[in-house]
């Protein structure tokens, strides 16, 4: 794959593509479509006569955007979704993350252009990594970055994908790490960490979280609890055997989206997951593995956002 197809120079043509789209297959107004992009106006009325003259539209929207698009609309459809992008895949590497980084940073970048403060909550994992890297350096000292989840283990070291520092120091905006490791040895000991100023106060910002990107975790010996050291292959195994096939931010559910009763839920001092109905918390995850997880977190609606690419969409409808 060529390193220009999830590019910065394309996005201009993807806006063009999705405005030719929905002003012309979707029947949007060109104000409804600004709100969609989160542009103005003005430049909804430009990217739609972009769409005319670079070609796109001709019977159809002549780019694979359009494609995405009907996938994604399928996808808001079945499970209830109030965002979801879907990006095209690389036959030769459908598991990539660059595009959906791409897209879930555009998804960011609409909240953090607001001038009034926005909370913003984020999981770990590489998808989120990625979307960090690829979300242009801002200014935004209103905002409040909040990680939902610690990234120690019980010995002090740490995992390398923590995104809230990251996202932080990209846009100039004061952020609260969650001031525990990912799991307690015991009840007892979470319930008295979670007693401390600091770890009240960071879940707190977590439950008024305007904007929350997570990641989905499978649940096989390639899990990034697994992977990462978090549990061991015994666990693991144990966590199957429960019914577990996904986690996100360490909370182990089932093939429903029900977060599983069960010991291992009882140690992880995460963030509470957030009523996904309220306000935004977008899943940022691709790859087959992964599709039993993304598909329960959308059944459970522990999610009502999804950024994900065109052959894991494709597989998570064909069910």
């Amino acid at each position: 794959m060529s390193a220009g197809r999830f590019s910065p120079e394309t996005t201009r043509l993807d806006d063009a593509a999705r405005a030719g789209w929905l002003y012309y297959v979707a029947g949007n107004t060109q104000d409804e479509i600004a709100r969609k992009l989160g542009v103005s106006r003005q430049s909804a009325q430009r990217l739609v006569a972009m769409a005319a003259s670079e070609g796109l539209i001709k019977v159809r929207v002549d780019h694979p955007i359009a494609r995405c698009m009907d996938l994604a609309g399928a996808m808001s459809d079945r499970y209830g979704l109030s965002i979801c992008e879907v990006v095209p895949s690389d036959p030769d590497a459908p598991d990539l993350l660059t595009g959906i980084a791409i897209a879930a940073a555009a998804e960011l970048e609409k909240t953090l252009k607001a001038p009034e403060q926005r909370i913003i909550s984020l999981g770990t994992g590489r998808a989120l990594k990625a979307t960090v890297e690829q979300l242009p350096r801002m200014s935004c000292p209103q905002h409040v970055v909040v990680s939902r989840l610690g990234n120690m283990m019980q010995d002090g070291s740490a995992t390398p994908y923590n995104a809230t520092i990251r996202l932080a120091e990209r846009i100039s905006a004061p952020h609260y790490p969650y001031p525990l490791p990912v799991l307690a040895r015991d009840a007892a000991e979470l319930q008295a960490m979670r007693n401390q100023e600091a770890v009240r106060n960071t879940i707190r910002l977590c439950q008024q979280a305007d904007l929350s990107l997570v990641g989905a975790g499978q649940m096989d010996r390639s899990a990034p609890l697994y992977v990462d050291g978090f549990v061991s292959a015994a666990e693991m195994d144990q966590l199957t055997a429960a019914g577990a096939v996904g986690e996100i931010t360490s909370w182990v559910y089932d093939r429903k989206g029900h977060v599983i009763d069960c010991p291992f839920n009882a140690r992880v001092a995460s963030a509470p997951l957030p009523r996904a109905a309220e306000k935004p918390v977008i899943m940022v995850a691709t790859g087959e593995a992964k599709v039993p997880a993304i598909r329960a977190a959308l059944i459970g609606k522990l999610v009502n956002g999804l950024v994900t690419s065109e052959a894991t969409a494709e597989r998570l409808l064909s069910a």
